[in-house]
């Protein structure tokens, strides 16, 4: 199943990569070869400004595996991106653990949380589902709003970083940035290319076809689901080492499941290039335009609005239609073997 090029009979190969997802993958490593060396020679500042673009296309990317490749649409991924950063906090400031070794325990944390979470949420469906996991979100937003430890409503300061030297915490931070964007991105494709990847798409397209087909849909929903959160918990648990400050109404806003879908959808939902797409772009909306306030938003909609209008796939999606463009092929195609 892994690999590029299977024999099936001597008239057609089954083609799992192209000449353009080759070329990606070698300048892809090269470029996190040279990405790697950042804090040697670049600014602190462009340190800060990646670890800010990681957490938006991880916490994206794990939205559109839930969204775009499970035909799951939740609004409450915040849930687990805020719980994730409260613990890593937790475990940092209380138990004393390095902040840097808690930022996956706090991912472990909020995938353990999200198993009962799911028997709440499963027994919705639709809009449904997507409403009960904002109001799940909520709740979490509330309850860790009423604990004075971790500074009720208005939050604290993550201390344990205190004694480490800015420039070690900020190299760490973004060594720490760029291996979790190479593991999301490795582990998504990974799963998409395998015959879980093909279970999941079946269950988004029709789940009785699939459930007649032998496909475990219940346990495998519960896997996905808890993958994303995985994944929401890391970049919540990133994202608040970087900051060095939470408080409930920033680590479970809806708007952080709102930027997802935006950026999502200016991709392309159901592509894995969909999310780091989107999250350049809504990078540099925010970077250069967040200063003309209620026109920077107006500007957000407009833009998802003449996508969603003119190119209904998303950018990218529109450029895999038009020109064959597919950095990471997860599909399958017949080609002669002397083509």
């Amino acid at each position: 199943m892994g690999n590029d090029i299977a024999m099936t009979n001597p008239a057609f190969d089954v083609a799992r990569g192209n000449r353009a997802s080759h070329a990606a993958l070698a300048i892809g490593a090269a470029l996190v070869l040279l990405a790697a060396s950042l804090p040697w020679w670049g600014e602190s500042s462009w340190m800060r400004e990646f670890v800010e673009i990681a957490c938006y296309f991880i916490f994206a990317m794990m939205w559109n595996l839930l969204a775009g490749y499970g035909g799951m649409v939740s609004i409450g991924q915040q849930a687990f991106f805020g719980f994730g950063g409260y613990v890593m906090l937790m475990l940092g400031n209380f138990a004393g653990v390095n902040p840097f070794v808690a930022i996956p325990l706090g991912a472990l944390a909020a995938a353990l949380v999200a198993v009962p979470v799911s028997f709440v949420a499963f027994r919705l469906s639709g809009g449904y589902f997507a409403i009960g996991t904002w109001v799940i979100a909520e709740v979490f937003r509330l309850s860790f709003a009423n604990v004075s430890a971790v500074g009720g409503g208005s939050g604290t300061t993550l201390t344990a970083l205190r004694g480490i030297e800015k420039a070690t915490r900020e190299s760490v931070t973004y060594w720490m940035a760029l291996a979790c964007v190479v593991a999301a991105i490795a582990l998504v494709y990974l799963f998409l290319r395998s015959k879980r990847g093909l279970a999941l798409l079946a269950i988004r397209d029709n789940e009785v076809a699939a459930e007649s087909q032998g496909v475990p849909v219940q346990r495998m929903k519960l896997a996905v689901y808890v993958v994303a959160a995985f994944g929401a918990g890391l970049a919540g648990a990133l994202y608040f080492v970087g900051n060095l400050r939470i408080s409930p109404d920033a680590a479970f806003s809806v708007n952080w499941s709102a930027f997802a879908i935006f950026m999502v959808v200016i991709g392309g939902i159901g592509r894995i290039e969909g999310p780091l797409v989107g999250a350049l772009i809504f990078w540099a909306l925010n970077k250069f335009l967040s200063d003309y306030g209620t026109w920077y938003l107006l500007g957000l909609g407009l833009l998802a609005i003449v996508v969603t209008l003119f190119f209904k796939q998303g950018l990218w999606g529109y450029a895999q239609q038009r020109w064959g463009w597919s950095l990471f092929p997860t599909q399958r195609k017949l080609v002669r073997p002397d083509a």
